[in-house]
């Protein structure tokens, strides 16, 4: 790494060192600033009688290490100590969003034994829609064979905990039996590939769980959702939709790729995800030490050091896998879950804490008794 290299990068560990201690000081603190959330997000409720039934995940074969993105002006070491992002996967150029969710899916209705017909609903949490219509949801469903109605979810980052939740209250209302969540993003498609500052942050990946009735003391012992509008700027995708179509001009300007205020999101999301946590366990009447897993969106290290650190979690009962596939937006947490229980760090009955926070400004927090 050249001397500039090494100083930008030891300049930037001491600002995020300042962002953490900022954003944890932060949540002490009662204000009125657009990003307080305490009046804004949903009550904090409870899902029991819902359970996990099976879970399955599906990677790209293409495996973009660091050491592929010199051409940025950046080396490995460079990106793991920023990020701790070792390598990404990327979908290939015929592979479409709803191709991976088909493939996470069906390893899904395999684990469970549950044939696609007998599915009631499908719910795909995405930001990278294979087409604006028909929902990649609808091409999902008709890939599998199944006979069930089909939506797609927006939240970003925090997208499969709102499709949970979704989920969930479809099963308990009684209008749906099995319901099957998938988060599914092909993030290699929105970003710009000559910008260090995004590019190798992100993978292409998917996840998916199927929900089903269980035993009244299985599910979510507590949830919360939340928004913030007045944060959308940090995260997002200016052109494309209906409010600026894309244009010659606006291609060249780049207008089709994410934007992100990376200083702005680190601070917002340290805080948030400590504060909403927090909140969680304490409704569903448990402490911080009987968690036995934390899976939480996969968005930078730091963040997950950060708030581990907040919530005076040790590391080994935070699951981990951004250093082998960056973030994977809506797909990281359903990737993670799948890893758990394939992997035996989740088991019936244990406690495991839910996060998820992303563009919009969206969160998700839940406490599940798997």
């Amino acid at each position: 790494m050249s001397s500039s290299a090494s100083e930008e990068t030891a300049t930037t560990r001491v600002a995020d060192d300042e962002l953490v201690a900022g954003a944890l000081a932060a949540k002490a603190v009662k204000t009125t600033e657009p990003l307080a959330r305490v009046a804004r997000r949903s009550p904090l409720a409870a899902l029991l009688g819902v359970q996990i039934l099976g879970a399955g995940a599906y990677l790209p074969e293409q495996i973009v290490s660091n050491e592929d993105l010199v051409h940025l002006g950046c080396d490995a070491d460079w990106i793991i100590q920023r990020t701790g992002i070792r390598a990404r996967r990327h979908a290939a150029p015929e592979q479409a969003t709803s191709d991976l969710a088909y493939e996470a899916a069906v390893r899904c209705l395999d684990n469970a034994e549950v044939a696609a017909r007998d599915v009631d609903l499908i719910l795909v949490a995405t930001v990278t829609p294979d087409t604006w219509m028909p929902s990649s949801a609808c091409t999902v469903q008709r890939r599998l064979g199944a006979v069930a109605p089909a939506m797609d979810i927006n939240a970003a980052c925090s997208g499969f905990l709102y499709a949970l939740v979704t989920g969930m209250q479809f099963i308990k209302t009684g209008c749906s039996r099995r319901v099957l969540v998938i988060g599914s993003d092909v993030m290699s498609r929105i970003i710009n590939p000559a910008d260090r500052q995004t590019y190798p942050l992100f993978g292409d990946g998917a996840g998916a769980v199927l929900l089903g009735a269980g035993r009244d003391d299985r599910g979510l012992v507590a949830y919360t959702l939340g928004s913030e509008g007045d944060g959308g700027v940090l995260l997002s995708v200016p052109g494309g939709g209906s409010r600026e179509p894309l244009t010659a001009d606006g291609l060249s300007a780049g207008r089709q790729y994410m934007r992100m205020d990376g200083r702005g999101v680190f601070k917002w999301a340290v805080r948030t995800v400590v504060e909403v946590a927090r909140d969680v366990v304490k409704h569903a009447e448990l402490e911080m030490d009987e968690i036995d897993l934390v899976v939480m969106h996969q968005a930078n290290q730091r963040i997950i050091d950060a708030a581990a650190d907040g919530l005076g979690l040790s590391r080994d009962r935070v699951l981990v896998n951004l250093d082998r596939y960056g973030n994977t937006t809506g797909a990281s947490v359903p990737i993670a879950l799948s890893e758990a229980v394939a992997t035996g760090r989740l088991w019936r009955g244990a406690h495991v804490l839910l996060l998820g926070f992303g563009a919009g400004l969206t969160w998700g927090a839940g406490v599940m008794r798997y």
